[in-house]
């Protein structure tokens, strides 16, 4: 079978340092944080006061009221980055074959903020099950793909995956194999979540998995750094059109670089801690470069985890010292998340579109925050602490862990 070439032609963005892709480069480039009080709901009795909400965003400056109102806030996001993707291909999608179009999606949670509602208006009521009739289609994490197909007709394969962190990274591997496979000519993929709400902030702080840095919350995502105390947590979306190579290139298309290849792996090891020695990691960037056919040395670029978290970044950055050897030292590896925060589900998306963004633009957004070496991390690998920095990114790497020890990894590569 004819393994097809599969490249990137359209680019979303919707997070909390730009509402569009060009503006979320901007502000990674510059070192913005997304963290500030949150203003969502009163934060007076919890732990952490603080989060990456998105800004000046209005869904029905997008979205016709009514629709959006049926809409949670996960697939609103997901609609509005989608939207943005395809105008960036420059899609006709009259010209499509729309059954060779697929959507595939990710979310971790999904429609948390309706499930929250719904259940709070019940235990203020009666006990009569008053439920809104949009409550589950609300909720349910396929609905973002569904309302993208619904809207363009795209009739291809159509579905969500849901591994935690790993959701929109594992839907984009699932989609170049689509491609690959010859079952699609395009897909559109990403992820999108919007979990800072009572219920995702009250449980985080129960698993004492978030910063509680409230006296400086654009401080404190810091990965890599010795004081760091969890992550931030961040909402959004990131979109992105994949397309099978000779299609794009017979309607024309710009080709913002090419996806090499894919990996996923399981740690085995925990519900929430990663493996100390990075195990499952080790073996994920393994497989990634093998489905690639690229050797570690090719590797100029990497997007990490990079959560913020104690046990988790050390994890990481030795799982990549293992397989990149010597080599480590020579590559550009950062975290976008000390600027976006941690968006679950949709953080494999926009941190994918950073990795081609570097590419494209031939600079290394950077890490920032970081004022305090980590002595249990190697002093010579290059984290990009700070400032961007400029670098001809050939091949870049983005790498994503969920909770449950789910591992993706995604490559992409300069177009030939």
């Amino acid at each position: 079978m004819e393994i097809k070439r599969v490249v990137v032609t359209g680019l979303g963005a919707l997070t909390p340092i730009g509402n569009t892709k060009d503006e979320y480069w901007d502000g990674l480039v510059d070192g913005k944080s997304g963290a500030a009080p949150i203003t969502y709901f009163d934060t007076e009795k919890f732990k952490t006061k603080f989060a990456c909400e998105l800004k000046n965003f209005n869904a029905t400056d997008f979205l016709d009221r009514k629709e959006a109102r049926k809409m949670d806030k996960f697939a609103q996001y997901a609609m509005v980055a989608s939207d943005e993707a395809i105008a960036d291909a420059n899609l006709n999608t009259d010209e499509l074959n729309k059954l060779r179009v697929g959507v595939i999606w990710g979310a971790g949670i999904g429609g948390l903020e309706t499930f929250q509602q719904e259940v709070l208006n019940f235990a203020d009521g009666d006990g009569t099950p008053r439920f809104n009739p949009f409550f589950i289609p609300k909720m349910i994490a396929d609905i973002a793909p569904a309302n993208i197909s619904i809207k363009y007709g795209f009739m291809g394969p159509n579905y969500t995956t849901v591994s935690a962190c790993a959701s929109s990274a594992n839907a984009m591997f699932d989609a170049l194999n689509m491609i690959r496979l010859g079952h699609c000519d395009v897909v559109v993929t990403g992820g999108s979540e919007a979990a800072v709400t009572i219920a995702g902030m009250g449980g985080f702080n129960a698993m004492h998995a978030l910063s509680t840095r409230n006296e400086s919350p654009e401080t404190a995502s810091r990965p890599f750094d010795g004081t760091r105390d969890g992550f931030v947590l961040g909402e959004g979306a990131g979109a992105l059109i994949l397309e099978e190579y000779e299609h794009a290139k017979a309607r024309g298309a710009k080709i913002y670089a090419e996806v090499a290849g894919g990996g996923l792996s399981s740690d085995a090891h925990h519900m929430t801690a990663p493996h100390p020695e990075g195990v499952g990691v080790v073996e994920v960037m393994k497989n990634c470069l093998e489905n690639a056919g690229l050797n570690p040395e090719d590797v100029d670029h990497i997007n990490t985890h990079g959560t913020s978290t104690p046990l988790g970044d050390v994890a990481e950055l030795k799982a990549i010292s293992k397989v990149f050897g010597d080599h480590a030292k020579n590559i550009n590896i950062n975290s976008t998340k000390s600027m976006t925060g941690h968006l679950l589900g949709a953080a494999g998306a926009i941190e994918a579109i950073s990795s081609i963004l570097a590419i494209e633009n031939g600079i290394v957004p950077p890490t920032i925050n970081h004022t305090t070496v980590d002595e249990n991390i190697d002093p010579e690998l290059n984290l990009t602490l700070n400032k961007a920095q400029k670098r001809d990114v050939k091949v870049a790497m983005s790498n994503t862990f969920g909770f449950g020890g789910h591992n993706a990894c995604v490559l992409f590569k300069k177009i030939d």
